[in-house]
């Protein structure tokens, strides 16, 4: 990965079910330590986000409205989308540039600790070698 943030801004007209897709996070619910994000959670099969296509669960919500979501509550979120109105602005964070252990259904991606281990195991079996040579010398 390049380093870049990749934003999107996504506009969703409420359906009959709603925007069609459901958020966990907050201030109050946190998903990941120290990052109290609006995180989609699930996209509903045919509700405005599905159709639309953009909008990934795992993806963070960063605004709705031009309105940052940044140190709200969950509660208070939700108000804010069920008084957005029919057509909503979203500018979300793809999941790819943020956790990889976002909050999907996947499996989480997790950098092998091998190499690291095995650096470790060769670096101690050095150590033990020397002192093994040096009482025996």
């Amino acid at each position: 990965m390049n380093g870049s943030l990749d934003f999107v801004d996504i506009k969703l007209k409420r359906g009959p079910a709603g925007l069609g897709f459901n958020i966990i996070g907050g201030v109050d619910q946190q998903c990941f330590v120290n990052d109290n994000g609006i995180y989609v959670s699930k996209i509903r099969e045919d509700g405005a986000a599905a159709l639309d296509g953009r909008l990934e669960e795992g993806d963070k919500i960063l605004m709705i409205n031009e309105i940052p979501l940044e140190n709200r509550t969950h509660k208070a979120v939700v108000e804010l989308f069920r008084t957005a109105g029919e057509d909503v602005e979203l500018r979300v964070l793809k999941k790819s540039t943020h956790h990889t252990n976002g909050p999907t259904d996947s499996q989480p991606e997790h950098q092998s600790s091998l190499p690291l281990m095995g650096i470790l195991a060769l670096v101690g079996a050095i150590i033990v070698s020397v002192v093994i040579y040096k009482r025996l010398n």
